[in-house]
């Protein structure tokens, strides 16, 4: 109960992880050798950003990650272990600083084996390997955690914030019968921040899309946006397809939004999707229609009515006064 009490002091939301992590997010770091940002004097750089692992219940495995020491002297390195939460829907983390503190679920920093202070020379880069110790009671199931390099000053871990530390991210799978349910909660067409389903103009749409997992496995959708019009396929756009793609953690949303192209001035369109995600290749189909009338189009169609209702109404007056004549002429006659 005290984990978790303490669980809800995240230190390092957003804006403060920017400062460690401006190019990281926990679904779409990158792999590679690229270095997140470190704090303004440049003293370590990381990698990789992110780290993807499957580590059987009643094993341990290693993780490795490189640091390199940015100044022209000998620095004393310590390693800090944290877990990390979903901290928005953009992809942007919060990481738990406290040392006390535990993710209330999927934590890796339990099953992460404490590491010592390293020394690296002016200018060097040292392996740093991160144990990863898995109890055999472990669950299927998705964990996440990060370990932070930060210059040994003398203080205590809790004193180092996320400015002064440089982040690599782990992601690790217990395999067994997980629980997959990612949820398509939202596939909107935007205009300018507004969702609709008419437009006046085809400029600057988007299309805004929210999944929600359920499951206890980060999970990855990727697929194919399009754009059709009648049989005519107009535009595509391959969604999430990179490596790594970007993924969305257990118990949290990830939103993205993507350009469409394509569309005319004019006219009724589809757009729709495919997404594929799970270890058993899930899927999900979408598609919505949505009609681009330009305003001149809406003036004349709203003229041509008020002129058809007037030539009907003049039409109606017309032929009532010309049926009072006729009757009043044969009245005349007899």
């Amino acid at each position: 109960m005290r984990d978790r009490n303490r669980a809800g002091v995240f230190l390092g939301i957003a804006g403060a992880f920017t400062l460690a992590l401006s190019q990281v997010s926990v679904y779409a770091a990158s792999s590679s050798t690229k270095s997140a940002p470190t704090s303004s004097n440049q003293t370590l750089k990381v990698s990789p950003l992110r780290s993807s692992v499957t580590i059987q219940p009643g094993q341990s495995a290693k993780v490795q990650t490189f640091v390199t020491n940015l100044t022209k002297a000998s620095l004393m390195v310590k390693p800090i272990e944290n877990d990390f939460v979903a901290g928005d829907e953009r992809g942007d983390p919060a990481v738990v600083l406290d040392p006390n503190s535990y993710a209330p679920t999927h934590s890796l920093k339990r099953f992460m084996v404490p590491l010592q202070d390293v020394t690296i020379p002016a200018g060097a880069t040292k392996e740093v390997d991160v144990t990863i110790s898995v109890p055999k009671t472990a669950q299927a199931g998705g964990y996440f955690g990060a370990v932070r390099f930060a210059p040994d000053t003398g203080g205590n871990s809790s004193s180092v914030s996320l400015g002064a530390s440089v982040v690599s991210l782990i992601l690790m799978t217990v395999p067994g019968p997980a629980v997959e349910q990612l949820t398509l909660t939202n596939f909107d067409v935007q205009q300018n921040g507004g969702t609709a389903s008419n437009f006046r103009t085809s400029d600057s749409l988007s299309l805004l899309m929210r999944f929600q997992n359920k499951g206890n496995l980060q999970e990855a959708p990727f697929g194919q946006v399009y754009v059709q019009k009648g049989k005519k396929i107009l535009y595509t756009y391959n969604f999430n397809q990179k490596d790594p793609k970007d993924q969305i953690l257990p118990d949290s949303a990830r939103r993205w939004t993507v350009p469409l192209k394509g569309l005319g001035k004019f006219g009724k369109y589809t757009v729709g999707a495919t997404f594929t995600y799970g270890t058993k290749g899930q899927s999900i189909e979408i598609s919505k229609t949505i009609w681009i009338i330009p305003t001149a189009y809406i003036l004349a169609i709203v003229g041509a009515v008020i002129l058809l209702a007037l030539l009907i109404g003049g039409g109606y007056v017309f032929l009532k006064s010309y049926k009072r004549k006729i009757l009043r002429s044969s009245r005349r006659r007899y």
